[in-house]
């Protein structure tokens, strides 16, 4: 058994202060988090090439997680099918950088509250979610490919300020997703074979009541044709097959530059909440307003439209459209270009060329976004939003019992529930054995418990 090794140099800034900077190595007999657990902030873990049956967790900040990449030979976290999640950090500024993730459950690769994160240069294969920022400031996904999410591919969620960049998805249900997702950009990423392209949404019922600022530009979005995989019990069940982009009631969306082609439902398709079949949500608006679709290359988009979209084209004699719309849009304009036919944006203005995004290349803060310390009742939450709605939904079963009845189960049995968050034992027919969590440790186990039991409603 090798010991994990420290290279350990002393960066000395200006004013003579010190910071922290350390290098640990895990090797292929040993566990990564063992190496999470000794590192401190401004740590590089550096782990060579193998097989890692684990989930890592971190809970500081500035940690590089960094996968070593030897002949193509990765650092590998193989979650056999059996464990929930990959890697999840809630630190700031963390930077999860060149490993190989597969076979897990609920997440390949996580930040949950993180700001300031970095995603890159990982390969993930066979996830619900591949690659989830949830709740995060001022982050970077680039260089990933990802592969056979039951979701999205690489799924930002109620995030400002982030970049997703030079990546590859294919063969999810969703390749890119921005949900409740606030002045981000997708750009210089390939995107095929996907169920749905890229897909930019406002859920009701969720935290964050809002979505816009986004831009879409310079991307290949092509063939997403692939039958849709999504459990039947989730929302991603609902997108149709055949979309290069899908906008649902998202404000302030520009779609520019991109090769859109062979998608046989549409290139775009611009849909309302209610449209979509979404619940309502009084504290949301759900029409999308001040869409912009500037000039794209549209080829071969509509052939075969399914769905909610045959639906809505049915009456016009066409069998399909670039673009489609459900013509409720406020101030939204498109440009005319040869092969571009649209339906339901009538009402719609002509694009100028000054609303053009071409000089924008990245969405991030000009400064880090601010890196607050969370309570122990905020990460709590937090990692009760990443870890157990993986297979737990409020009310009706997703892949376990309900929290609903988790909390008659353990009501005022704080330390109960958290023996079963650390060991689950099955206790009724019908439901799958729930991976343990052990990983998470002890305090915030406890408090996840006391999340769940006093203030989840």
């Amino acid at each position: 058994m090798k010991k994990i090794t420290y290279l350990v140099t002393a960066i000395v800034a200006m004013v003579a202060s010190t910071t922290h900077s350390a290098e640990l190595r895990v090797y292929a007999d040993q566990r990564i988090q063992d190496a999470v657990k000794q590192a401190q902030p401004g740590d590089t873990i550096l782990v060579e090439p193998g097989l890692y049956h684990e989930t890592v967790y971190i809970d500081k900040p500035n940690i590089t997680l960094k996968g070593e990449i030897i002949d193509n030979q990765y650092a590998t976290l193989d979650g056999k099918g059996i464990l929930n999640d990959g890697i999840i950090s809630s630190g700031h500024y963390s930077i999860i950088d060149g490993f190989k993730v597969r076979r897990y459950k609920g997440n390949a690769i996580m930040t949950q509250g993180a700001n300031n994160f970095k995603i890159l240069n990982n390969v993930v294969e066979g996830a619900f979610y591949g690659i989830f920022p949830q709740f995060g400031k001022n982050g970077l996904v680039a260089g990933n490919t990802v592969s056979g999410a039951e979701d999205a591919g690489i799924y930002v969620g109620m995030s400002d300020n982030i970049d997703v960049i030079g990546n590859t998805a294919f063969e999810n249900v969703m390749g890119l997703e921005f949900e409740n997702t606030r002045n981000a950009l997708m750009r210089n990423n390939r995107v095929f074979n996907n169920s749905a392209g890229i897909a930019l949404t406002l859920v009701p019922g969720l935290p964050v009541k809002t979505a816009r600022g986004l831009i879409v530009k310079d991307n290949e979005i092509t063939n997403n044709n692939l039958p849709n995989f999504a459990p039947p019990s989730s929302i991603a069940a609902n997108v149709p097959s055949g979309l290069g982009l899908l906008v649902v009631g998202v404000d302030d969306v520009t779609i520019e530059n991109n090769i859109i082609k062979d998608n046989a439902g549409a290139g775009a398709f611009i849909a309302d909440m209610l449209t979509f079949g979404l619940a309502t949500d009084p504290q949301t608006e759900p029409y999308p307003d001040e869409i912009k679709v500037m000039k794209n290359s549209w080829t071969n988009n509509g052939e075969d439209p399914q769905g909610v979209m045959k639906d809505l084209i049915e009456s016009t004699g066409n069998k399909g459209y670039e673009v489609i719309a459900t013509g409720k849009e406020k101030k939204s304009c498109i440009l005319p270009q040869e092969n571009l036919d649209s339906i339901g944006t009538r009402r719609w203005d002509k694009c100028h060329e000054s609303m053009s995004k071409a000089d924008i290349s990245t969405a991030m803060l000009p400064k880090p976004a601010p890196a607050p310390e969370y309570t122990l009742e905020q990460k709590g939450r937090l990692t009760y939003l990443a870890v157990c709605t993986g297979c737990h939904a409020y009310e009706g079963v997703l892949h376990g019992p309900s929290i609903r009845s988790i909390q008659a189960l353990y009501k005022e049995k704080p330390s109960e529930l958290s023996k079963y968050i650390i060991s689950p034992i099955r206790k009724r027919d019908g439901f799958p054995e729930m991976p343990p969590q052990a990983y998470l440790g002890e305090e915030t186990i406890k408090a996840i418990s006391n999340y769940i039991l006093n203030e989840l409603e």
